[in-house]
């Protein structure tokens, strides 16, 4: 996470609602082996209350073979990023910087039994379908019988137990009101989204 306040003390709902909608992330574990991070791109399905996401690996994923016991475990939810050029601020004496949204989801990860997956499955289906309508949701129902039984035997259920919620959201909120609207109008040509946070940064938590 920036060290800079001014990016950072943002409500957890904010943090969780930018997860909730993205609901893809990178999990990260480390190596019992001391190696690297172990990390896989996971889709992802967070609970309402935000203190616990569902998802699933692939059996022979290295972060399954490092489950023999729950261990601790960091989800990053990356947002909107790009450069940010010093000539559109409309000011001297500034350099290049990159803004971006990233939110951590820091926890335990643990397997789950391995019953618990057709539903998860149908859950995580369910959740993204629906954001396609009027599109008819795909189901499960709708594959040969017995396929989704065997094709689930080579992936496993897992849980990420939340217990940090932290979130940048680097905006140019460090800069005066009419610099940072500066910046944003040059933003825009690359990335609307960006741009459009940039004008209407969330507000921090109140000290």
């Amino acid at each position: 996470m920036h060290p800079n306040r001014s990016f950072r003390d943002l409500p957890d709902a904010l943090n969780l609602g930018h997860a909730d909608s993205e609901s893809f992330g990178i999990l990260t574990v480390a190596d019992p082996a001391g190696a690297a991070p172990l990390v896989s791109h996971v889709p992802f399905l967070l609970d309402a209350d935000g203190r616990s996401v569902l998802l699933h690996l692939a059996r022979p994923n290295p972060i399954v073979r490092a489950l023999v016991a729950p261990c601790p475990a960091r989800l990053v939810v990356p947002g909107p990023h790009g450069y940010v050029s010093p000539d559109w601020y409309g000011v001297e004496d500034q350099v290049p910087t990159w803004n971006y949204v990233a939110v951590h989801l820091t926890g335990v990860l643990e397997l789950l039994p391995q019953e618990e997956l057709r539903q998860m499955l149908d859950r995580q289906s369910a959740h993204f379908e629906e954001r396609l309508l009027p599109k008819r949701p795909w189901t499960a129902d709708k594959m040969t019988d017995g396929l989704m039984e065997r094709m689930m035997r080579a992936i496993v259920p897992c849980r990420l137990t939340v217990a940090e919620v932290d979130g940048t959201w680097k905006l140019s909120q460090n800069k005066p009101d009419a610099v940072r609207l500066a910046a944003a109008e040059g933003v825009a040509q690359a990335d609307p989204v960006l741009a459009a946070l940039m004008r209407d940064p969330p507000e921090r938590k109140a000290d």
